[in-house]
């Protein structure tokens, strides 16, 4: 049974004022229309007061504090991580940084197709594809013998704009983020991953309740109403005997 699915897989709340740009001459229509909404997006202000680096920091931290996915002294992997907002969240919340006095420190490692900015007390891998054997096996040397108790993926492709396309290429992301976790987690591990809605998420859902207890759907605050984007948590991981 095991190889043939492994053959399957590829604070406070504040309020902020609206502010309208009123200075976007020349600029193309979806180009203004991304600097409104930014402008407009009480997040991402929120983002630059408390010096994480974009504003998806929220989704990572509401889903955190609703169900305690990162603990001192955790090993977390973070995939798709630049530019770093998570890895930040993730450093803090497993004290990787040693800023919680007597308690484990956890170890974090980041991996994203582009360049990472460094982040103290983590261990990142910026042009790194997730999808090649290479970069995985980096990931595993860098753990040594630490298994892993937390992965997380914001990892999602440019989009085409083809949708049967767009979807086939963040499932493969998905199955190749599964694929790993199964591999390298620790007994009641987590998962948590980006998906776009489509038909396949279903199938997939199935697939990871193979080995994890619960498996669910979470939308953030933080992700916007108009976008497709949700997230799959996976808790209790139960490993591939039965």
């Amino acid at each position: 049974m095991w190889a043939r699915n492994l053959s399957t897989f590829g604070g406070a709340a504040k309020t902020f004022a609206k502010v309208v740009p009123n200075n976007l001459k020349g600029k193309s229509k979806s180009s203004q229309e991304w600097l409104t909404r930014q402008l407009r997006d009480p997040y991402v202000e929120r983002a630059k007061m408390m010096n994480y680096r974009c504003r998806s920091a929220f989704k990572l931290l509401e889903v955190d504090q609703k169900y305690g996915l990162i603990k001192p002294g955790y090993t977390v992997i973070d995939c798709g991580a630049a530019p770093g907002s998570w890895t930040q969240i993730a450093v803090k919340q497993s004290n990787a940084d040693g800023g919680i006095a007597g308690k484990p420190k956890g170890k974090v490692v980041g991996v994203d197709l582009l360049q990472i900015y460094p982040v103290e007390h983590a261990i990142l891998f910026g042009n790194s594809d997730f999808l090649r054997k290479e970069t995985q096996d980096k990931i595993r040397t860098s753990l040594g013998d630490r298994r892993v108790d937390c992965v997380l993926s914001d990892m999602a492709p440019n989009a085409t704009g083809i949708r049967a396309l767009d979807q086939e290429s963040i499932t493969t992301l998905c199955y190749s983020v599964l694929r790993f976790a199964i591999l390298m987690s620790t007994p009641n591990a987590s998962l948590l991953m980006k998906v776009w809605d489509n038909g396949d998420v279903p199938k997939l859902e199935k697939s990871i309740q193979e080995y994890y207890q619960t498996v669910k759907r979470v939308k953030p605050r933080a992700s916007r109403d108009d976008s497709a984007e949700n997230f799959i948590l996976a808790r209790g991981f139960v490993g591939i005997e039965r």
